[in-house]
């Protein structure tokens, strides 16, 4: 079901696409990730969930972690040495450490989509227009913010990533990615992302089956964007442009 794109009062960002890379096309991809030159994926779907750390340049899996088949995997984060991985329905998430051995679960309620950490807490979407801060301490929840772009929220909100104090989400059936204020919740800026389906070669009844636009992960070390979509091919590295 595709929704109508909401009505955009913030600059669509500029970028230029600096290098692609394969990626196994089976995997739904929930949450990407990027660790000191490490890629770590959650994928999606009833029996075919999992927490992997992948290999950028070849698409292998390095190793992995399968989630039970009654759980279907949603979005990936790290706080401090502990990697986080949401479910969607179930109500819990799972604490991992960089070697994918489970460490811990917090049972928090509600749908899980998207899930990013601002270095104390954990920020989870749940498809709406709203974003939860939860302590990872226990199943507290510290804030809520609505996200809006002018006056009109931005709902279907869903894989996100924190990066150098803002916060970049998914808006789920869509090619855009937005920026977020986190002290605010206002759009600050749009990725418009649509060339990049293109050039994977998606057609509509890829995306009509669940195909679309997913996964974003931070390169620190170069300032660069990897993001990528569930069923898709590759995996694109992009550079984020100054404004004209």
């Amino acid at each position: 079901m595709a929704h109508a794109k909401p009505a955009a009062s913030a600059p669509t960002l500029r970028w230029k696409l600096v290098a692609e890379y394969p990626r196994d096309a089976t995997g739904f991809t929930q949450g990407l990730l990027w660790h000191e030159g490490r890629l770590f994926e959650s994928n999606g779907q009833y029996g075919a969930s999992q927490v992997a750390e992948k290999s950028l340049r070849t698409g292998k899996t390095l190793q992995s972690r399968p989630l039970p088949a009654s759980q279907f995997g949603e979005g990936l984060t790290l706080l401090g040495d502990s990697l986080w991985q949401l479910t969607w329905r179930e109500g819990l998430m799972h604490r991992y450490n960089l070697d994918l051995k489970p460490t811990g679960t917090l049972r928090y309620g509600g749908e899980g989509w998207g899930l990013a950490s601002d270095g104390t807490a954990l920020v989870v979407s749940n498809g709406s227009a709203t974003l939860t801060w939860v302590d990872p301490r226990g199943p507290t929840v510290l804030r809520t913010l609505g996200v809006h772009d002018g006056a009109v929220p931005v709902a279907h909100l869903n894989e996100l990533e924190w990066i150098e104090g803002a916060i970049y989400a998914n808006v789920w059936m869509s090619d855009r990615i937005a920026r977020i204020d986190p002290a605010t919740g206002h759009v600050t800026g749009w990725l418009d992302l649509t060339r990049l389906k293109q050039k994977a070669g998606i057609k509509a009844s890829d995306e009509a089956r669940g195909a679309v636009l997913n996964g974003i992960a931070w390169r620190a070390d170069k300032k660069h964007l990897l993001v990528t979509g569930k069923w898709w091919p590759k995996i694109y590295e992009i550079k984020l442009l100054p404004a004209h």
